[in-house]
């Protein structure tokens, strides 16, 4: 694989949006990585490399980490990897179509945190919404806005 030209990497355990990764990585010609847990079942898909690592936590996380390569797009609902991403100089989405930034993720990291604080102490907080077609719709205008930027930049 040529190492300047990017790739789509997906956390892919959770993930909604695994068929529009699909279509939009053949329509621009970029490879695209599913990295999943032996727990999940990954689809077969055009112009996805399907990657399972073992299900001990954090594994695909840092699968991940050690592989992302500055300008590759990564899509992670984690926080913690979307950071990482960040400071690898990936672009970071959502698979709701957020672009996590270094403007967001403290804000976003303050949330979990205090949930997280919440939940320790016998609180209930709301969990996430259900995903919609809006959502997907959105994370598909996204992608392709950031992969036709790539390509115009000559990244790709």
């Amino acid at each position: 694989m040529d190492a300047a030209k990017p790739k789509i990497v997906v956390d892919a355990d959770a993930c909604p949006v695994k068929e529009e990764i699909s279509a939009v990585a053949v329509r621009f010609g970029i490879p695209a990585w599913m990295v999943s847990s032996y727990n999940h079942r990954l689809p077969d898909l055009p112009g996805v490399t399907n990657v399972q690592v073992d299900a001990s936590n954090q594994s695909a996380d840092l699968y991940i980490a050690n592989r992302l390569a500055p300008g590759d797009v990564l899509v992670t609902g984690d926080y913690g990897l979307a950071t990482i991403g960040l400071a690898k100089r990936t672009t970071v989405l959502s698979p709701r179509g957020t672009m996590f930034t270094n403007d967001n993720i403290d804000r976003l990291l303050e949330e979990r945190h205090h949930s997280a604080k919440v939940r320790r102490s016998g609180g209930r907080t709301r969990g996430p919404r259900p995903f919609t077609k809006e959502d997907r719709d959105k994370f598909l205008h996204v992608l392709t806005k950031v992969l036709s930027r790539l390509q115009e930049n000559g990244s790709s």
